[in-house]
C-alpha cells in the first residue's frame, strides 16, 4: 500500500514576527478644598485629641476631610501645638495619594506655611492610607503661641488650603479602531421638517398670519401644547388655533409675530434664531426686547430651557432703558436670579434716577408694587454699606457698635 505524505508549512525565517505594545500609565487625579476656621479663640480648650472637621469633599472617587486640633492631637505635647491632618472619609483600602496642607498668610505677603508631597521626589513613594479614618498630617503643625501672633490669624480666623492627588494606574493597549462620532443633529432634522412644511397638521393664527406645524413635535416639546392638542380639554378646532399676544402695551414695541416665529424655531431646532435676521433690526435694544417676549412665551408654554436661555441673555444686557420692564417680567414669571441682577443694577446710585424716568419704571410701579419695597431695601443696604466704609476709629456706626464690635453710646 502506498503512503500519502502531507507537507506541513513552516514559518519562513525571513518573515518579521508581529509585535504588539502596551503602556502602563500612572498619574494623579487632583482636587482641592479650602477650609475656613472662624472663632479660633473660642475653639481653644476643646481638649487634646479633639478636632474641628471640614465638610467632606470628593477627589479621585474618595471622600476626604480636613481635621484641625486646636489643642493638639498628642497628650505628650500638652496643648503646645495645633495639629492639622487630612483624613480618608470614605471606605477604601490601600488608597495611595499625594497631599499638600497650606496655612494661608492673610496679610497679603503670600508667606504661606506649606507642607507638600507635590513637586518633589519621594523616597518611599506616595502615602498609603489603609482604611477609612486613616490620616496624613502633622501633630506639631504650628506652635500655638507663635500662631496667635502671626499673620496666619486674622479677625480670629484661620484659612487652610488642602490639595489631594489620588494615584491611579491603568494600562493602554493598541487601539484597533478609531471612529469619529458626530454630535447630535436631531435639531437640524426637525428644523428642516418645519422649513419644508411637509406633514404639518395644525395651523396657528398670529396677528392674521398663519404658521403651520406638527402636533407631535409640539406636544413632545411643550406640556402646554400637549394638553392643548391631545389632552382631555383639547381645543375643539385644532386645525387653526388663534394665538393671542398676552403681553401688556409697554412690551408691544416688537411684533408678536416675530416672537412666535422664534418660539417655533426653538421648539424644532433647540436653539435661538439669529435675532437680526429675524427682525431686521441690528441693536442690543431689539435683542433685549425679543428676549423679553420669548421669556414670557417660554413660561407660557412650559419651555424651561428656553426660559433659562432668555434669562441668561437678559442678565448680560441689563441697561437703563430696559431694566425696569425686565424686572417686572422677572417678578411676574418667577425668575429669581434675573430679578436679583436687575434689583442690584437699579439700586446703584448712578443708575437709580435715570431708571425712574423711564416708561418701564411707571409700568413696574403699577404692575409690581411689591418689587419697589425690595428695591428700597437694596438701596438702603447699599447706603448703609457706604456709611460704614466711610467711618473709622471708634465712631458709632449704624448698629450702635464701634468697628471692633464693642457696644458704644450713640453720639448726639
Amino acid at each position: 500500500m502506498g503512503k500519502v505524505l502531507r507537507e506541513t508549512s513552516r514559518p519562513s525565517s525571513s518573515a518579521s514576527p508581529e509585535v504588539t505594545t502596551s503602556t502602563s500609565i500612572t498619574e494623579t487625579v487632583n482636587g482641592s478644598h479650602q477650609f475656613k476656621i472662624t472663632g479660633y479663640s473660642l475653639s481653644k480648650g476643646l481638649g487634646i485629641g479633639k478636632y474641628i472637621a471640614s465638610d467632606t469633599f470628593m477627589v479621585g472617587g474618595y471622600a476626604w476631610a480636613i481635621y484641625f486640633y486646636p489643642d493638639g492631637k498628642s497628650v505628650e505635647d500638652n496643648a503646645t501645638y495645633v495639629s492639622l491632618f487630612i483624613a480618608l472619609a470614605s471606605e477604601g483600602t490601600d488608597v495611595r495619594a499625594l497631599f499638600e496642607l497650606t496655612l494661608l498668610d492673610q496679610s497679603g505677603k503670600e508667606r504661606h506655611k506649606v507642607h507638600s508631597h507635590f513637586g518633589r521626589t519621594l523616597e518611599s513613594g506616595p502615602y498609603t492610607l489603609k482604611y477609612r479614618g486613616s490620616m496624613w498630617g502633622y501633630k506639631r503643625f504650628f506652635k500655638r503661641t507663635a500662631l496667635e501672633t502671626s499673620d496666619y490669624l486674622k479677625d480670629d480666623c484661620l484659612s487652610v488650603h488642602c490639595s489631594v492627588g489620588v494615584v491611579r494606574s491603568h494600562t493602554e493597549g493598541p487601539k484597533i479602531y478609531s471612529i469619529a462620532v458626530p454630535t447630535s443633529n436631531i435639531g437640524q432634522h426637525f428644523g428642516r421638517m418645519l422649513e419644508s412644511g411637509k406633514g404639518t397638521d395644525v395651523n396657528f393664527e398670529v396677528d392674521e398670519e398663519i404658521f403651520a406645524a406638527h402636533k407631535l413635535v409640539l406636544a413632545a416639546r411643550s406640556p402646554v401644547f400637549r394638553a392643548q392638542l391631545f389632552g382631555p380639554m383639547k381645543d375643539q378646532n385644532t386645525q387653526c388655533i388663534k394665538v393671542e399676544d398676552m403681553e401688556p402695551p409697554v412690551f408691544k414695541l416688537l411684533d408678536y409675530i416675530f416672537t412666535f416665529q422664534a418660539l417655533l424655531h426653538f421648539i424644532y431646532w433647540d436653539s435661538l434664531p439669529d435675532m437680526q435676521e429675524l427682525t431686521g433690526l441690528n441693536s442690543k435694544w431689539a435683542s433685549t426686547l425679543m428676549a423679553q417676549h420669548l421669556l414670557a412665551a417660554a413660561d407660557r408654554y412650559g419651555l424651561d430651557r428656553l426660559r433659562l436661555l432668555c434669562e441668561a441673555n437678559l442678565c448680560e444686557d441689563v441697561a437703563i432703558n430696559t431694566v425696569a420692564t425686565t424686572l417686572a417680567l422677572a417678578e411676574q414669571h418667577h425668575c429669581f436670579q434675573l430679578k436679583a441682577v436687575c434689583l442690584k443694577f437699579v439700586a446703584m446710585p448712578e443708575n437709580l434716577r435715570a431708571v425712574m424716568q423711564t416708561d418701564g419704571f411707571e409700568y413696574l410701579k403699577e404692575s409690581c408694587p411689591s418689587v419697589l419695597t425690595e428695591l428700597l431695601e437694596y438701596v438702603a443696604r447699599d447706603s448703609e454699606h457706604s456709611v460704614i466704609l466711610c467711618r473709622h476709629g471708634n465712631e458709632a456706626i449704624l448698629d450702635g457698635s464701634d468697628v471692633n464690635g464693642r457696644r458704644v453710646k450713640q453720639r448726639l
